[in-house]
Protein backbone atom coordinates (compact mmCIF):
# COMPACT_ATOMS: atom_id res chain seq x y z
CA UNK A 1 0.00 0.00 0.00
CA UNK A 2 1.58 3.33 -1.10
CA UNK A 3 1.57 6.36 1.29
CA UNK A 4 -1.39 7.51 -0.83
CA UNK A 5 -3.15 5.02 -0.13
CA UNK A 6 -2.88 4.82 2.91
CA UNK A 7 -3.83 8.31 3.65
CA UNK A 8 -7.97 6.71 2.22
CA UNK A 9 -8.03 4.25 4.91
CA UNK A 10 -11.05 5.09 7.42
CA UNK A 11 -8.89 6.72 10.71
CA UNK A 12 -10.93 3.97 12.62
CA UNK A 13 -9.44 0.87 10.37
CA UNK A 14 -5.93 2.76 11.18
CA UNK A 15 -5.65 0.43 14.70
CA UNK A 16 -6.05 -2.76 16.44
CA UNK A 17 -5.50 -5.88 13.82
CA UNK A 18 -6.20 -4.44 10.53
CA UNK A 19 -3.76 -1.31 11.14
CA UNK A 20 -1.00 -4.73 11.53
CA UNK A 21 1.60 -1.72 12.19
CA UNK A 22 3.24 -2.75 15.56
CA UNK A 23 2.36 -5.68 18.16
CA UNK A 24 2.10 -5.44 21.58
CA UNK A 25 5.04 -7.31 22.72
CA UNK A 26 6.87 -5.55 19.87
CA UNK A 27 6.18 -2.02 21.22
CA UNK A 28 7.05 -3.27 24.69
CA UNK A 29 9.91 -5.60 23.43
CA UNK A 30 8.43 -8.35 25.44
CA UNK A 31 10.86 -10.84 24.54
CA UNK A 32 13.73 -8.88 25.39
CA UNK A 33 12.37 -8.19 28.71
CA UNK A 34 11.34 -11.44 29.73
CA UNK A 35 14.41 -12.64 28.84
CA UNK A 36 16.09 -10.69 31.97
CA UNK A 37 15.20 -12.60 34.78
CA UNK A 38 17.69 -15.01 35.25
CA UNK A 39 17.81 -16.99 38.78
CA UNK A 40 21.33 -17.99 40.00
CA UNK A 41 20.06 -20.98 41.78
CA UNK A 42 17.14 -23.04 41.95
CA UNK A 43 15.29 -22.23 44.39
CA UNK A 44 11.87 -21.10 43.26
CA UNK A 45 11.48 -17.98 45.17
CA UNK A 46 14.55 -16.63 43.17
CA UNK A 47 12.25 -15.35 40.53
CA UNK A 48 10.14 -13.30 42.26
CA UNK A 49 13.28 -11.48 44.45
CA UNK A 50 14.50 -11.21 40.93
CA UNK A 51 11.49 -9.91 39.37
CA UNK A 52 10.42 -7.49 42.26
CA UNK A 53 14.07 -5.38 42.08
CA UNK A 54 14.05 -5.20 38.18
CA UNK A 55 10.46 -3.51 38.82
CA UNK A 56 12.19 -1.04 41.28
CA UNK A 57 14.79 -0.40 38.80
CA UNK A 58 11.77 0.54 36.13
CA UNK A 59 9.82 2.52 38.55
CA UNK A 60 13.26 4.52 39.27
CA UNK A 61 13.77 5.25 35.66
CA UNK A 62 10.24 6.72 35.58
CA UNK A 63 10.88 8.50 38.85
CA UNK A 64 13.43 10.15 37.64
CA UNK A 65 12.57 10.83 34.55
CA UNK A 66 9.42 13.04 36.05
CA UNK A 67 11.41 14.58 38.59
CA UNK A 68 13.38 15.55 35.92
CA UNK A 69 10.96 17.44 33.87
CA UNK A 70 9.29 18.60 36.95
CA UNK A 71 12.21 20.38 37.70
CA UNK A 72 12.50 22.22 34.71
CA UNK A 73 9.36 23.48 35.11
CA UNK A 74 10.19 25.03 38.35
CA UNK A 75 13.04 26.49 36.95
CA UNK A 76 10.54 27.71 33.96
CA UNK A 77 8.05 28.99 36.09
CA UNK A 78 5.38 26.52 35.34
CA UNK A 79 3.96 25.63 38.59
CA UNK A 80 1.24 24.10 37.30
CA UNK A 81 3.00 21.50 35.64
CA UNK A 82 5.68 20.35 38.64
CA UNK A 83 2.48 20.11 40.72
CA UNK A 84 0.68 17.98 37.81
CA UNK A 85 4.06 15.95 37.84
CA UNK A 86 4.44 15.93 41.48
CA UNK A 87 0.85 13.86 41.63
CA UNK A 88 1.97 10.87 39.29
CA UNK A 89 5.98 10.92 41.49
CA UNK A 90 3.26 10.39 44.38
CA UNK A 91 1.16 7.79 43.51
CA UNK A 92 4.21 5.82 41.70
CA UNK A 93 5.86 6.27 45.38
CA UNK A 94 3.41 5.00 47.36
CA UNK A 95 2.79 1.51 44.73
CA UNK A 96 6.83 1.22 45.77
CA UNK A 97 5.39 1.16 49.32
CA UNK A 98 2.57 -1.43 48.67
CA UNK A 99 5.07 -3.61 46.64
CA UNK A 100 7.31 -4.47 50.15
CA UNK A 101 4.13 -6.70 50.89
CA UNK A 102 4.37 -9.06 47.34
CA UNK A 103 8.19 -9.72 48.55
CA UNK A 104 7.14 -10.29 52.26
CA UNK A 105 5.47 -13.33 50.55
CA UNK A 106 8.69 -15.01 50.84
CA UNK A 107 9.60 -16.59 54.09
CA UNK A 108 13.69 -15.95 55.43
CA UNK A 109 13.70 -19.84 55.11
CA UNK A 110 13.36 -19.60 51.30
CA UNK A 111 15.40 -16.65 51.32
CA UNK A 112 18.59 -18.29 52.77
CA UNK A 113 18.44 -20.84 50.15
CA UNK A 114 19.56 -18.87 47.60
CA UNK A 115 20.99 -15.63 49.36
CA UNK A 116 24.42 -16.54 49.62
CA UNK A 117 24.74 -16.79 45.93
CA UNK A 118 23.59 -13.00 45.45
CA UNK A 119 26.66 -11.83 47.66
CA UNK A 120 28.48 -9.81 47.16
CA UNK A 121 24.99 -7.75 45.06
CA UNK A 122 23.23 -5.44 47.16
CA UNK A 123 20.32 -2.82 46.80
CA UNK A 124 22.80 -0.97 48.26
CA UNK A 125 24.54 -0.89 44.46
CA UNK A 126 21.62 0.48 43.06
CA UNK A 127 22.75 3.56 40.83
CA UNK A 128 18.71 4.66 39.75
CA UNK A 129 18.27 5.09 43.38
CA UNK A 130 21.21 7.18 44.60
CA UNK A 131 20.30 9.22 41.65
CA UNK A 132 16.61 9.61 43.27
CA UNK A 133 18.90 10.89 46.35
CA UNK A 134 21.31 12.97 44.55
CA UNK A 135 18.57 14.70 42.42
CA UNK A 136 16.29 15.06 45.15
CA UNK A 137 19.04 17.34 47.09
CA UNK A 138 20.48 14.34 49.25
CA UNK A 139 24.45 14.11 47.31
CA UNK A 140 26.81 12.52 48.78
CA UNK A 141 30.22 11.90 46.62
CA UNK A 142 31.30 9.26 49.22
CA UNK A 143 28.85 7.14 47.72
CA UNK A 144 31.27 7.21 44.59
CA UNK A 145 33.91 5.56 46.17
CA UNK A 146 32.03 2.65 47.83
CA UNK A 147 30.33 1.98 44.19
CA UNK A 148 33.57 -0.65 43.63
CA UNK A 149 31.21 -2.17 40.94
CA UNK A 150 29.68 0.44 39.20
CA UNK A 151 31.03 1.12 35.62
CA UNK A 152 31.98 4.24 33.76
CA UNK A 153 28.58 4.96 32.54
CA UNK A 154 27.17 4.34 35.97
CA UNK A 155 29.75 6.95 37.63
CA UNK A 156 29.32 9.35 35.13
CA UNK A 157 25.86 9.54 35.90
CA UNK A 158 26.35 10.03 39.55
CA UNK A 159 28.69 12.79 38.94
CA UNK A 160 26.51 14.74 36.95
CA UNK A 161 24.05 13.99 39.69
CA UNK A 162 25.94 15.79 41.92
CA UNK A 163 26.71 18.76 39.60
CA UNK A 164 23.27 19.32 38.71
CA UNK A 165 20.82 21.45 40.47
CA UNK A 166 18.79 19.52 43.04
CA UNK A 167 14.34 19.98 43.21
CA UNK A 168 15.38 22.24 46.08
CA UNK A 169 17.73 24.47 43.90
CA UNK A 170 14.42 24.94 41.37
CA UNK A 171 11.80 25.72 43.99
CA UNK A 172 13.99 28.05 45.92
CA UNK A 173 14.55 29.66 42.05
CA UNK A 174 10.78 29.53 42.37
CA UNK A 175 10.41 31.81 45.48
CA UNK A 176 12.78 34.26 43.78
CA UNK A 177 11.16 34.98 40.64
CA UNK A 178 8.10 35.69 42.96
CA UNK A 179 10.65 38.49 44.04
CA UNK A 180 11.38 36.89 47.32
CA UNK A 181 14.83 37.30 48.96
CA UNK A 182 16.52 33.80 48.67
CA UNK A 183 20.02 34.25 49.23
CA UNK A 184 20.63 32.02 52.36
CA UNK A 185 19.02 29.64 54.28
CA UNK A 186 17.99 32.14 57.02
CA UNK A 187 16.08 34.33 53.66
CA UNK A 188 14.60 30.90 52.33
CA UNK A 189 12.61 30.60 56.01
CA UNK A 190 11.86 34.16 55.79
CA UNK A 191 10.47 33.47 52.55
CA UNK A 192 8.57 30.22 53.20
CA UNK A 193 7.01 32.05 56.28
CA UNK A 194 5.73 34.43 53.84
CA UNK A 195 3.86 32.03 51.22
CA UNK A 196 3.08 29.91 54.44
CA UNK A 197 0.88 33.09 55.50
CA UNK A 198 0.00 34.63 52.50
CA UNK A 199 -1.53 31.99 50.73
CA UNK A 200 -4.04 34.41 48.96
CA UNK A 201 -0.97 35.71 46.94
CA UNK A 202 1.62 32.54 47.12
CA UNK A 203 -1.11 29.47 47.30
CA UNK A 204 0.72 27.77 44.06
CA UNK A 205 4.27 27.89 46.11
CA UNK A 206 2.61 26.74 49.05
CA UNK A 207 0.96 23.64 47.53
CA UNK A 208 4.31 22.93 45.52
CA UNK A 209 6.45 23.13 48.74
CA UNK A 210 3.64 20.51 50.43
CA UNK A 211 4.28 18.42 47.04
CA UNK A 212 8.16 18.12 47.72
CA UNK A 213 7.50 17.58 51.45
CA UNK A 214 5.10 14.61 50.29
CA UNK A 215 7.70 13.32 48.15
CA UNK A 216 10.47 13.25 50.99
CA UNK A 217 7.76 12.08 53.59
CA UNK A 218 6.74 9.06 51.18
CA UNK A 219 10.39 8.17 50.20
CA UNK A 220 10.80 7.82 53.88
CA UNK A 221 8.15 5.61 54.05
CA UNK A 222 9.24 3.40 51.76
CA UNK A 223 12.83 3.23 53.65
CA UNK A 224 11.31 2.53 56.64
CA UNK A 225 9.17 -0.26 55.36
CA UNK A 226 12.50 -1.61 53.20
CA UNK A 227 14.18 -1.81 56.67
CA UNK A 228 11.37 -3.70 58.57
CA UNK A 229 11.35 -6.15 55.61
CA UNK A 230 15.13 -6.78 56.31
CA UNK A 231 14.60 -7.22 59.66
CA UNK A 232 11.48 -9.89 58.98
CA UNK A 233 14.36 -11.61 56.73
CA UNK A 234 17.66 -11.41 57.99
CA UNK A 235 17.47 -9.77 61.25
CA UNK A 236 20.42 -8.36 61.72
CA UNK A 237 22.66 -9.95 59.48
CA UNK A 238 24.76 -8.19 57.71
CA UNK A 239 23.81 -6.98 54.63
CA UNK A 240 25.12 -9.14 51.15
CA UNK A 241 26.96 -5.72 49.74
CA UNK A 242 28.87 -5.83 53.32
CA UNK A 243 27.01 -2.70 55.34
CA UNK A 244 25.07 -3.52 58.41
CA UNK A 245 22.12 -4.08 57.35
CA UNK A 246 18.95 -2.97 58.88
CA UNK A 247 20.78 -0.61 61.35
CA UNK A 248 22.50 0.49 58.06
CA UNK A 249 18.86 1.31 56.61
CA UNK A 250 16.76 2.33 59.89
CA UNK A 251 19.75 5.16 60.02
CA UNK A 252 19.13 6.04 56.16
CA UNK A 253 15.22 6.32 56.98
CA UNK A 254 15.96 9.21 59.34
CA UNK A 255 16.89 11.18 56.10
CA UNK A 256 15.31 14.40 54.94
CA UNK A 257 15.68 15.60 51.56
CA UNK A 258 14.00 19.63 52.49
CA UNK A 259 14.98 20.05 56.20
CA UNK A 260 13.73 23.72 56.08
CA UNK A 261 10.34 22.70 54.86
CA UNK A 262 10.20 20.53 58.53
CA UNK A 263 11.98 23.10 60.45
CA UNK A 264 9.25 25.44 58.99
CA UNK A 265 6.45 23.56 60.73
CA UNK A 266 8.20 24.89 63.85
CA UNK A 267 8.15 28.78 62.97
CA UNK A 268 4.50 28.54 61.84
Amino acid sequence: MSVDDDATVPHDRRFGEEGGRMSYGGYLRLPELLAQQRPQSQAPDELLFITIHQVYELWFKLLLHELEVARAAMFGGELWQARHLFKRVHAVERVLIEQVEVLETMTPQDFLEFRADLAPASGFQSVQFRELEFLSGAKDARYLDRLRDADDTERARLRRRLDEPTLWDAYVTALSRRGLPVSDDDEIMAALLTVARDRRSHDDLWQLAEDLLTHDETTAQWRMRHVQMVERQIGTKSGTGGSTGAPYLRGRARMHYFPLLWELRARL
